[in-house]
């Protein structure tokens, strides 16, 4: 995370709301064998985050009982120095993210099932809410047979972490002058961001 004070979030529900907001995290961990990471949907669930690997992906043997990292992004864009009203300015990069720290803890079967109903119910309400996808609409034991290829995890967290870095340590000529540039190339959901931050400061 970003050292500036000025950019770090430490309001639990805050991170966990990002968390279950953005639902897609990079898992990192490390074991004698070496270096690990994955690409996983997760859920937030009771203050804890549930994920799941395919047995066959090399991180699914170095996770249960072993500390991990998920991190997770969300909006982000390159700032040019020459959006600033005032010298002396740098390039920079805007971006928002969340840093969670625990101990990976296998699910169950009966867990694992739960974790993705839940996470597939979450996202068809998003995508496809007038005629959800459930795994009702499978065939006899298709779904079984799937679910035999993954394992879940669930982390309860022993640190979180949030930043969001846009622009709100500047004075109020350079933050306009940040959204003008931001505008200018198109970035919308960058200016939103920066008028969220003035506006929640």
């Amino acid at each position: 995370m970003h050292p500036n004070r000025a950019f770090q979030t430490s309001d639990s529900d805050e991170i966990l709301a990002f968390v279950a907001a953005r639902a897609f995290a990079h898992l990192f961990t490390a074991s004698d064998a070496g270096l690990f990471v994955a690409h996983v949907p997760v859920i937030v669930a009771d203050g804890r985050v549930r994920f799941h690997v395919a047995k066959r992906n090399r991180i699914a043997d170095h996770l249960d009982g072993r500390p991990v990292l998920i991190s997770l992004t969300a909006r982000d864009g390159y700032q040019s120095a020459n959006w600033y009203a005032t010298d002396d300015q740098v390039p920079t990069w805007h971006y928002e993210a969340a840093e969670v720290e625990g101990i990976a803890t296998r699910l169950a079967d009966a867990e694992l099932v739960e974790f993705l109903d839940r996470l597939s119910d979450r996202m068809e309400q998003l995508y496809s809410p007038e005629a959800p996808w459930t795994r009702a609409k499978m065939e006899p034991g298709a779904f079984e047979a799937m679910t035999r290829a993954i394992v879940g995890f669930e982390v309860a967290p022993s640190a979180l972490r949030g930043t969001r870095k846009f622009n709100q340590h500047k004075a109020p000529a350079d933050r306009a002058a940040t959204i003008a540039g931001q505008q200018g190339v198109g970035r919308g959901d960058i200016v939103a961001a920066i008028e969220e931050m003035t506006r929640d400061g």
